[in-house]
């Protein structure tokens, strides 16, 4: 299947805004530019009237420019090979692609080819989530990762000595691409499964449940996720933006869950829970 992309140049003010809007309408891969940012799709999926619904939702607060191209699949390798740059995470752990030369420096060492899955370590929710796993001991533990992109959490709680690691998205195209990103960094072992939050019901407890999606999403589901966390396990959530955070604060509290901390970046939030 080919891909759309649709690039966007916009105020920075608003880009993350717009970045939420087109994540709503199925946009599961964007790559941030001097002018805005380019948003990427499934063919299948993308909708030029809802896009267009969108810019005109705010026309009168910012002037929007627009672009669609479409990109055939097997294109898109030389689409990220120009444009993935390797960086690093808290000082430790660095997010590369194959292509890239392993840093001397690195305490973890995460190899990432995203081939359209969401996840390099390059957007917030990202490397927020990544942080808040620095702080969390995942040594023999049992680990959930929702909304799992390219693999790149369910990775990082390997690297950080995690036991058991079962990993859930969506998209079948994207379930392969985290297998072979699994596979890539010695973790051929972590369960990726096809669905959403129906694919855990009755599952054995898990320590730590990694959800990197979207607002709407983590609230719809989040009593799903509490259902097979353990006491005292641990709610790692990121995708929404700070004015979301009572929001899912209240909903964490009215399943038992205890809010310890969060991080920011660029108005993006990763918020760490704890079960009763």
């Amino acid at each position: 299947m080919d891909f759309i992309e649709v690039t966007l140049k916009v105020n920075a003010d608003f880009a993350d805004i717009f970045t939420a809007e087109l994540g709503e309408l199925g946009f599961n891969a964007f790559e941030e530019n001097e002018d805005g940012f380019s948003a990427y799709i499934d063919e299948d999926q993308f909708s030029q009237e809802a896009l267009e619904e969108v810019i005109n939702r705010y026309a009168e607060m910012v002037q929007v420019e627009h672009a669609i191209k479409k990109i055939e699949r097997q294109n898109w390798n030389e689409e990220w090979e120009r444009n993935f740059e390797p960086l690093f995470i808290g000082d430790k752990v660095s997010v590369r692609a194959s292509f890239h030369e392993k840093p001397a420096n690195a305490v973890y060492d995460i190899v990432i080819n995203p081939k359209m899955s969401f996840g390099t370590g390059h957007h917030e929710t990202t490397t927020l989530m990544i942080e808040n796993q620095l702080t969390l001991d995942h040594q023999g533990k049992r680990v959930l990762d929702m909304g799992c992109g390219t693999g790149i959490l369910a990775i990082m709680a390997g690297e950080l000595g995690a036991s058991e690691i079962v990993a859930v998205e969506i998209e079948d195209w994207t379930v392969e691409n985290a297998r072979e990103n699994a596979e890539l960094n010695g973790y051929a072992t972590i369960d990726v499964r096809l669905g959403g939050a129906e694919t855990i019901d009755g599952d054995q407890p898990y320590d730590i449940i990694l959800a990197n999606i979207n607002r709407n999403v983590l609230l719809e589901d989040m009593a799903a996720y509490v259902a097979v966390l353990k006491p005292q396990g641990y709610l790692l959530l990121s995708g929404f933006y700070t004015e979301d955070l009572p929001m899912l604060q209240e909903r964490a509290t009215e399943l038992g869950l205890t809010y310890l901390s969060h991080r920011v970046k660029n108005n993006w939030v990763s918020a760490i829970f704890k079960n009763s």
